[in-house]
């Protein structure tokens, strides 16, 4: 498989690109994504056999169940970025090894109970960050991996492609059954 087709296939939607300028139009659509995406993921999966589940969504890629495994960890750790950027003055976060996680036991479990995490984040998140100021906003966390500062209102755009990024892998392992 070609480099080209191996790039879309892991980043079917393409990265994340920050607007110019962040407006409140962005900032609503990013946050209903985010309230959307448990029961978008949860409508997805429902009915799927344990062989459906298994997908892969691109040749070394995860399975749709470590995908959604993945996510309620990764948005787990967005509302403790959150939290801390808005509670503390430019903290540093802690990232993870998100591949080491993928495969730990739990990463083969049922779904339900990260469709439960993400259920309770996702709302968690909606009442959070539809009731920041500007200067909540602008309110920033260092993240050490990149050595950048990362505002939360880009923040909130960047966790709302992550959710449309890794549903579009669940409907990539679907539409090609796994087949890589």
């Amino acid at each position: 498989m070609k480099e080209k087709e191996l790039y879309s296939l892991r980043y079917p939607i393409g990265n994340f690109e920050k607007p110019d300028r962040i407006t409140q139009d962005h900032l609503k659509d990013w946050i209903s994504t985010l309230e959307n995406f448990p029961q978008n993921v949860e409508n997805k999966i429902k009915g799927l056999s344990e062989t459906e589940l298994n997908y892969k969504y691109r040749p070394n890629g995860w399975t749709i169940k470590q995908v959604v495994h993945h996510c309620a960890d990764s948005h787990i750790n967005s509302i403790m970025r959150f939290k801390l950027a808005l509670t503390e003055d430019t903290p540093t976060i802690r990232p993870y090894f998100e591949d080491r996680f993928a495969k730990l036991i739990d990463y083969s479990q049922s779904l339900e109970a990260s469709i439960s995490i993400l259920k309770g984040v996702h709302y968690k998140l909606g009442v959070l960050l539809k009731n920041l100021s500007d200067e909540d906003l602008m309110r920033e966390f260092i993240h050490p991996e990149h050595s950048k500062h990362f505002s939360i209102e880009e923040t909130i755009g960047i966790y709302a492609w992550h959710s449309n990024h890794h549903f579009a892998h669940i409907e990539q392992a679907l539409e090609h059954k796994g087949m890589f």
